[in-house]
């Protein structure tokens, strides 16, 4: 019966209108359903969630791993092409939430408006899967960094403390959870600042046991290049290529942080194109010089990098042991152990604001809706959570080994979203063309919809080639974690699909672009810009 119900629901929903009449869907009016999220985050809080779960152990501890394997030419370059992907993505998403940014949306939910619901529901699933797989690299990053100082304790107590702090700050209230990732990120922020000028001392040979300038002294000895898998240019193009999609984890899912809190933002259509459009150039100054700054101040055949021996620390960490800065690293340390635990915390949020959504959709079950009196999905939260317990694998494999099947595993579960982010651009971006509204969209970028076809055919050549190594000889390990999300994904899709009997897209004609965007239009009417009242202000509302 309910098979025979939905697709009876998608005939009607296109039937039921009369030609030229754009399509209404009650089903997708998430601004008339009385759910209980609050809309508590502000301006600050957004920008600084994002980049919050963006910076985070991809930069500080994975870089490492690139840079030992490929040395630190193609970890530079990696990190600039991956930024330009990112880029692209950032921007379908705003153009999309900005848009209709109800409450209760995630992507999973504009996929199943725009596309399918059958990938709709895989979606959601994979990122629901990407999210709590991020949250069990976090742990396993903390526990990297914990194993920095040689603490006589057992891995098991730091990854319980971890994972506790996290929970308890994402099962409270958003309020709560907004305001503790706005200082976590500012810590991360600072710490970044920090190393970023560091680095420059380190360049000019300000440190205390440099005797003159370092310049680019590691990328001539032992050089810019690792060869990879392979001798010559060969060698040296797969070095980049494996850097390129090593760099997707560190990127991977953070666009769509913005996208999700876009429910729970004040002012939404005010603050998200704000987040959004800042948001790739504050990663490319953060990224792009850390990720040079790296290859300066530690050589690629260190082997206290990830990967490279049995002990395991972040480059910049080891950067500042090389000069002999007292102190220092163990800050730097410190700092590094609460950026573990900021992108954990994004996460966790992430991952139980997607199972809410589903939830509401009816593509997972309603008790994934239940919210406590302060509007927190707690029963999302703690099921996500529960999957985040595999990073106490660390108790029998090295920290390294784990971190890096994570690493794996959520890697190309991000690229498989990013995948379906642009196709749902795309025939988003055409419903609003059939129905003559694509100059009705409140925020519009630029390079559309040609920069979204770029992007989209090197993501899906990424997700094909992101375990060529595991060839390079066989690892059936490693093969089965860069692509057993392949045909995990394509078994739900095309399972929902068999079960609901859904069309393979939705088109045009019946798509429906207009449902909720009146109560949205009516919801931007209300805001009142901040006015600042002095320079101060006006630099901090600039920021912030």
């Amino acid at each position: 019966m309910e098979k025979e119900e939905d697709a009876s629901a998608h005939g009607q929903a296109g039937d039921g209108p009369e030609v030229g009449q754009p399509v209404q869907d009650s089903r997708y009016n998430l601004a008339q359903q009385q759910d209980q999220l609050a809309r508590g985050l502000k301006s600050r809080h957004i920008q600084f969630l994002a980049l919050g779960g963006a910076i985070g152990t991809g930069l500080f501890v994975g870089s490492g791993a690139i840079l030992s394997a490929t040395g630190p030419a193609p970890l530079f370059m990696a990190y600039l092409s991956m930024m330009a992907i990112v880029w692209v993505v950032m921007n379908n998403l705003a153009e999309m939430v900005v848009y209709l940014p109800m409450r209760g949306i995630t992507m999973p939910y504009f996929v199943s408006r725009f596309v399918d619901p059958s990938l709709g529901f895989a979606s959601g699933w994979n990122y629901w899967y990407a999210y709590a797989m991020l949250v069990g690299a976090e742990a396993t990053a903390a526990g990297i960094v914990i194993d920095y100082w040689q603490a006589p304790v057992n891995i098991a107590v730091w990854i319980t403390i971890v994972l506790i702090v996290i929970l308890f700050l994402n099962i409270i209230a958003v309020s709560l959870f907004g305001e503790t990732e706005f200082w976590f990120a500012s810590i991360k922020l600072i710490t970044i600042c920090g190393l970023i000028i560091l680095g420059i001392v380190i360049f000019f040979g300000g440190g205390p046991n440099q005797d003159g300038v370092l310049g680019f002294h590691y990328w001539k000895t032992p050089g810019a290049f690792v060869p990879y898998k392979a001798d010559g240019a060969t060698g040296r193009f797969l070095g980049y290529w494996h850097a390129f999609v090593s760099a997707g984890f560190a990127f991977i899912t953070s666009p769509e942080l913005i996208a999700i809190a876009a429910g729970e933002t004040v002012a939404p259509r005010r603050n998200i194109p704000k987040a959004a459009s800042r948001f790739v150039w504050r990663l490319a100054v953060f990224y792009g010089i850390s990720s040079l700054i790296i290859g300066i101040i530690v050589p690629s055949d260190e082997q206290a990098l990830l990967g490279a021996g049995n002990a395991s620390a972040s480059p910049f960490v080891l950067g500042i042991q090389r000069v002999s800065i007292p102190a220092l690293n163990h800050i730097i340390n410190a700092a590094i152990l609460t950026s573990a635990w900021s992108a954990g915390n994004s996460f966790l949020y992430s991952g139980s604001r997607v199972l809410y959504s589903m939830a509401l959709n009816g593509q997972a079950p309603k008790w994934f809706a239940v919210t406590n009196r302060r509007g927190v999905p707690w029963v999302a939260v703690l099921f996500t959570w529960c999957f985040s317990l595999l990073a106490y694998l660390n108790v029998s494999n090295t920290g390294a080994d784990v971190f890096n099947w994570f690493v794996n595993i959520s890697t190309i579960s991000g690229f498989i979203a990013w995948i379906v982010v642009m196709i749902t651009y795309l025939r988003f971006r055409s419903g609003l063309i059939y129905n003559n509204l694509l100059d009705t969209l409140p925020y519009r970028t630029r390079l559309q919809p040609y920069a979204t076809y770029v992007a989209l055919f090197i993501i899906t050549l990424l997700t094909i080639t992101n375990g060529f190594q595991t060839f390079m000889p066989f690892n059936y390990k490693n093969f089965i974690a860069a692509y057993i999300t392949l045909p995990a994904f394509l078994i739900l899709y095309i399972g929902h699909k068999i079960y609901s009997r859904t069309p393979f897209f939705i088109p045009d004609e019946k798509m429906d672009v207009v449902t909720g965007k009146k109560e949205m239009d009516e919801l931007e009417a209300t805001d009142e810009e901040r006015v600042p009242k002095n320079l101060a202000e006006k630099a901090w509302y600039w920021i912030a």
